[in-house]
């Protein structure tokens, strides 16, 4: 039997659970998930093997209008995910009416690959508001075939992933068999200390923070990692150690949890925080992140 592979590309508007479906798709938390919009910043690969078949998916930033640097560079990635497409799946949640960004609208609607609008959290919703959804989506995106789904609860995820099975070219895989992602090890020891901090601390200080693991030694039992928590300000330094340290200790103890559930051994780390200024607008900072390829 002929092998199948091909790049599944995930796109949609802030929040509509990508992260979530991918996840669903690939059997680990490969990409954060919080309720917060903007968690995505880069595109990562998830990736599920058979034995005759290879699914690479990508999971882009939800898709916004550009405020600073940071988010043009986010916007890159979401632009690049059309172009290595060979299936794309565009994410809709109840209620949503169309995609932030009209350009990006006319690509799916043109696209020459086969386009899933999955249309999710189909639990907040019932019967009749569900049809006049679907007739909606149908109208916008004619060349679309439509999937309700809730990515979360599981619900009509396995059909959607036969369907994407049987669309799936013939191809020989592109990434090693043993692989489940293209990311090193330090990438998800970052998105995991930035999702701990989404989760812990208010308005602007989850998006004024990048993460850089310094050191990451893994011997047979334990994991030793020391990571920088980056801010852009001295004030914001002060709030993300806490009284005493407290804030920070906690999330390095929920980093930790979540570490040692992720490595499967266990991890000890140790958290610095450091002022660099403005990065979010600093091309040199920004490719030092990843975030710019230019």
């Amino acid at each position: 039997m002929s092998h199948k592979a091909g790049f599944i590309n995930i796109i949609g508007n802030p929040n509509v659970g990508k992260s979530t479906l991918m996840n669903a798709f690939v059997g680990e938390r490969l990409s954060i998930i919080t309720s917060k919009a903007q968690t995505t910043r880069h595109r990562i690969f998830g990736i599920v093997n058979g034995d005759d078949f290879q699914m690479v998916f990508s999971d882009t930033p939800g898709i916004i209008k550009p405020a600073y640097e940071l988010q043009t560079s986010m916007m890159d990635f979401v632009k690049s995910a059309f172009e290595d497409a060979d299936i794309l799946i565009y994410m809709v949640e109840i209620g949503e009416r169309e995609l932030k960004d009209e350009a990006f609208f006319k690509k799916i609607t043109n696209a020459k690959v086969p386009v899933l609008l999955l249309l999710n959290k189909i639990d907040k919703s019932n019967q009749e508001h569900l049809e006049e959804q679907v007739a909606l989506w149908k109208e916008k995106v004619p060349n679309a075939e439509i999937y309700p789904l809730s990515a979360l609860n599981d619900f009509n995820v396995d059909t959607v992933f036969n369907r994407i099975l049987e669309l799936l070219p013939v191809s020989p895989p592109y990434f090693s068999k043993d692989a489940l992602t293209d990311k090193p090890e330090r990438f998800f020891v970052n998105e995991i200390i930035r999702e701990k901090i989404l989760l812990n601390y208010q308005k602007e200080i989850p998006y004024s923070v990048e993460i850089e693991t310094e050191e990451f030694i893994e011997s047979d039992d334990i994991i030793h990692i020391k990571a920088i928590v980056m801010v852009e300000r001295d004030s914001q330094k002060g709030i993300i150690i806490g009284h005493k340290g407290s804030a920070l200790k906690k999330v390095g103890m929920e980093s930790r949890a979540e570490m040692e559930k992720f490595f499967g051994k266990q991890v000890h780390i140790e958290l610095f925080v450091k002022v660099n200024k403005d990065w979010r607008n600093n091309q040199f900072q920004l490719r030092r992140f990843g975030y710019n390829n230019k």
